[in-house]
């Protein structure tokens, strides 16, 4: 199972960016489209949440936008 999620909407070039850095790593990880999965939108708007991606890993704090600082933190 992945420890990495990843929150994403169509046509989010953030989204896209994130997605294709984790590849680029090898990292494995979860992605959940919140405009086919709409449960989640309520979720993410309690925790603060109002842009995509939204990056969980488990042990760090959630970020949201394409953060390669964050994101090389994750896959080191």
């Amino acid at each position: 199972m992945e420890n990495i999620t990843v929150y994403t909407k169509y046509n989010c070039v953030q989204c896209k960016m994130t997605k294709k850095f984790l590849s680029s790593k090898g990292v494995s990880f979860k992605e959940i489209n919140i405009d086919e999965e709409v449960q989640y939108v309520d979720e993410l708007k309690a925790n603060g949440h109002r842009q995509t991606p939204v990056v969980a890993v488990k042990g760090v704090t959630t970020f949201t936008g394409f953060r390669p600082d964050m994101l090389a933190k994750i896959t080191a």
